[in-house]
């Protein structure tokens, strides 16, 4: 019971890799609040993890909202007292490059992604200054890190998420808060299949063309990330602080021959 009595926020908790740490923080013993767009999937997600005795609750929040996000955090804290943990997780992607992006779409995935990071922090921090304690953990990518084709909107977002970490972290470091990014590599979720569908002529070839890329020949799985998540979530990290924490099955650091 790695995180017993800690309160958990997670953004974008209804699915995928949010889903997968909530359950598993919920098993570790904290109480989860699940902060998510999708109202469906954020009930199911505490759905299941009431039938399986954990304790959750869900939230319905656009994280680009200011006053939204601001209230519901208070909300948190008037109900809970405290949050011990602020995983911001919700993100989106596209397809492109520079000039086949749209300035429409590359607004709207700075404003999930960076926005959405910023917003909660900005309003869950000062809590967790006044109570001495927190970890924060930002959803950056392997993108942050290596090129990607075509990925320009996106790979600039989690660029942003990674450098906004380590600046975060100097910040905090005074009042016993630590700050750290994930960095996986492509995670087979509900999202990516969904968007290489929508992406891609041909979904199949496209997910065995982003397996060659990896050593591990073979894309992750939610429970992957989960598992660093609750790494950096649990004192069991508690000497990283600003660091970048890959999953990513070998794409970065390792290349084929």
């Amino acid at each position: 019971m790695r995180l017993l009595q800690k309160t958990a926020v997670i953004t974008g908790g209804g699915s995928g890799i949010g889903k997968e740490t909530a359950l598993l923080f919920a098993k570790e013993g904290a109480f989860v609040i699940i902060i998510d767009i999708h109202r469906e999937n954020g009930q199911g997600t505490v759905s299941e993890i009431e039938e399986s005795g954990g304790k959750a609750a869900f939230l319905e929040v656009d994280v680009t909202n200011p006053g939204a996000v601001e209230s519901v955090i208070n909300q948190i804290i008037k109900t809970h007292k405290k949050i011990d943990i602020l995983f911001n997780n919700a993100g989106i992607s596209n397809v492109g490059r520079v000039d086949e992006v749209e300035p429409d779409v590359w607004d709207r995935i700075m404003s999930v992604n960076v926005k959405g990071v910023y917003l909660p922090c900005k309003y869950t921090l000062p809590y967790m200054m006044e109570q001495k304690s927190g970890v924060v953990i930002n959803m950056s990518s392997c993108a942050a890190e290596m090129g990607l084709a075509k990925r320009a909107a996106y790979s600039a977002t989690k660029g942003a998420v990674l450098a906004l970490t380590k600046a975060m972290q100097v910040d905090y470091a005074p009042y016993n808060i630590r700050v750290n990014a994930l960095l996986p590599g492509t995670i087979l979720t509900p999202f990516v299949e969904d968007y290489l569908k929508t992406s891609y002529n041909d979904p199949e070839t496209a997910i065995e063309n982003i397996k060659k890329r990896q050593l591990s020949g073979e894309l992750g799985r939610p429970g992957d990330v989960a598992k660093a998540a609750l790494f950096l979530a649990s004192d069991e990290s508690s000497f990283m602080m600003g660091s970048p924490l890959y999953i990513d099955g070998g794409v970065v650091f390792g290349k084929n021959a």
